[in-house]
């Protein structure tokens, strides 16, 4: 992945632009071949000749180096979109390292998800203009293209010492061509911005690395002009190979609020913090019975859901969708994740905008109203009616577990040393647990009305991590971390799901969920390294405060705690 922090494209290993959406994460991409074929829009820069190819990000940076060795030579090409800049740009920079590479490009445009071919005419001796409708893209290119079967195609030498860019500029199609980048100025600015904002991670150890890589690939998952940060740069990665579980990830869940908040403030983030915290406050604005699930990058409501039938799908995963009919199913956890962040962006010293009191305030009295509860009675209610042989459930009356279970001793439902909390634990690992991954739930249960199957959910394995910090298992923590952190791909980016028969990802991609736990467990092995011993209060992703009130339950064996948020 590269991005400018208002969108993001995908490259893959060959050096073929396969997804991209210009101005904005969920626009309609002009490059679509990652869900179809390359008829339905791509972008290759790549040899002639078979290669040895090589990635990398430049250090400290969203720059993507991939080095292409043949027989004859050796070529990089530099990849990176231009921070801060009035217009979406992607910059592909060749370079000619020894010897001579013959290259090729092939440049095909399909705007509208892949089906609107546009009309593409030459603006002079180096520059293209393809437009359709309201978009225009402006390709400035050091080598002549030539048009064929709807595409522009080139082929050109590299030699040692020589550098070529091309440049693919979108603007509205009404407007003139955007000047030209200073490409050099540009590529100095890009990796200055990049390497400054890693460095002032301090989450440090041996998998230092990985997190700052993570922390880039969250930062380059927001939205700058709003402070939103959507789940995923794709729609439609499949979460099983051939399965229909494919949903369009390209928007801001409240699922993810309160780990992204922490993930932030435990890497030493405050302004991105303070950011995602006042994204989270407009877009909730407005009546608490009309609360979504997840909202558009600028806190659009209408994410409607529809299907492209000319994209076959991701190795043949049909249907494609576009929008998330998710958005308007009633999730309560939401209301917790909502009481959350506010209390952990107390704690972490953030600003306190007098509406997000207000808003808790209407929030609380909405969900008093509409369960007729409190949190202390819907914590009896759920410890009385929620367990089955002195372990919790996925639902009442079931004895299935879900892996959302392992935040209730992360949020501060109970404490990890509760035998309950402990059974629990155990009766994941013994049924969601395989391969040394955790599944969800079990799809083969039909609680979801969907078809079976899917892989294992990255960031609930990250969550036993967790777990098994706070029950003083280092050594489990510790190993199936290593083992978690080694299934990121070549350039340190992680997916949604791992299929570990196939030893394959799935799901979409780089998915922020797993990133930003993947930095919460980090934070917390760092913390329980340095203090010798697990203190659940102290380093918890899911921050509790240093000394909490517990009260006795209906269970004389158990203690709980009595602060209303604590409750999701």
């Amino acid at each position: 992945m590269i991005g400018d922090l208002r969108t993001g494209c995908l490259i893959d290993r060959t050096g073929s632009i396969d997804w991209f959406c210009p101005s904005r994460f969920d626009a309609p991409a002009c490059f679509a071949s990652l869900l179809g074929s390359p008829e339905n829009g791509r972008w290759l820069i790549a040899p002639r000749a078979k290669a040895k190819t090589t990635r990398r990000y430049h250090p400290g940076s969203m720059v993507l180096e991939t080095t292409h060795e043949t027989r004859e030579g050796t070529a990089l090409v530099m990849d990176f979109m231009p921070i801060h800049s009035p217009h979406t740009s992607i910059v592909r920079l060749v370079k000619g390292l020894s010897g001579k590479v013959s290259m090729h490009t092939d440049l095909a445009v399909r705007f509208d998800y892949g089906v609107a071919v546009p009309w593409v005419s030459r603006h002079d001796a180096q520059t293209l203009l393809i437009v359709a409708g309201p978009d225009q893209l402006c390709l400035r290119s050091p080598v002549p293209l030539k048009g064929e079967d709807m595409r522009s195609r080139a082929d050109f030498l590299m030699r040692e010492g020589e550098v070529k860019a091309f440049v693919l500029t979108h603007s509205p199609s009404h407007l003139p061509p955007p000047p030209a980048l200073d490409i050099m100025e540009t590529l100095t600015a890009t990796q200055g911005y990049w390497r400054e904002w890693s460095s002032r991670c301090t989450i440090d150890g041996k998998h230092g690395d990985l997190v700052r890589r993570s922390l880039m690939t969250l930062k380059a998952l927001s939205f700058q002009p709003t402070g939103g940060i959507v789940a995923a740069l794709t729609t439609s990665l499949p979460e099983l190979i051939g399965g229909a579980r494919n949903w369009d990830y390209r928007y801001c869940w409240l699922r993810d609020a309160a780990f992204t908040l922490l993930a932030f403030l435990n890497a030493g983030y405050r302004d991105e913090a303070d950011r995602w915290q006042h994204w989270l406050l407009r877009a909730k604005a407005g009546s608490p019975d009309q609360m979504q699930i997840m909202y558009g990058v600028g806190g659009e409501r209408r994410l409607e859901e529809w299907t492209a039938p000319w994209l076959k799908g991701y190795e043949a995963s049909a249907p494609v969708r576009v929008g998330n009919a998710a958005a308007h199913q009633l999730q309560l956890d939401s209301y917790g994740e909502l009481a959350d962040v506010f209390t952990q962006a107390s704690r972490g010293g953030l600003s306190s905008p007098q509406r997000r009191d207000e808003l808790q305030r209407v929030y609380l009295a909405h969900l008093e109203n509409i369960w007729r509860k409190i949190a202390a009675e819907i914590h009896d209610d759920i410890c009385a009616h929620g367990l089955r042989d002195g372990h919790f459930t996925q639902h009442y009356a079931t004895e299935e577990v879900d892996a959302s279970l392992l935040q209730l001793a992360l949020v501060g439902f109970l404490p990890p040393s509760d035998p309950r909390i402990t059974r629990t634990v155990k009766r994941i690992e013994d049924t969601l647990l395989h391969d040394g991954f955790v599944l969800r739930y079990r799809t083969d249960s039909g609680v979801d009305g969907l078809t079976r199957g899917e892989g294992a959910f990255l960031a609930c394995s990250f969550w036993l991590v967790d777990n098994y910090l706070l029950l003083g298992r280092m050594k489990d923590g510790e190993k199936l971390f290593r083992r978690l952190v080694s299934l990121c791909n070549d350039v340190g980016l992680f997916v949604e799901e791992y299929d570990p028969h196939k030893k394959r990802m799935l799901g979409n991609f780089p998915q922020a969920f797993s990133h930003v736990a993947l930095v919460n467990s980090a934070y917390a092995l760092m913390t329980a390294r340095k203090r010798k011993k697990t203190r659940p209060a102290s380093w918890n992703c899911r921050a509790q405060s240093d000394r909490p009130q517990w009260r006795k339950s209906h269970d004389p064996e158990a203690q709980v705690r009595t602060t209303p948020h604590s409750c999701h």
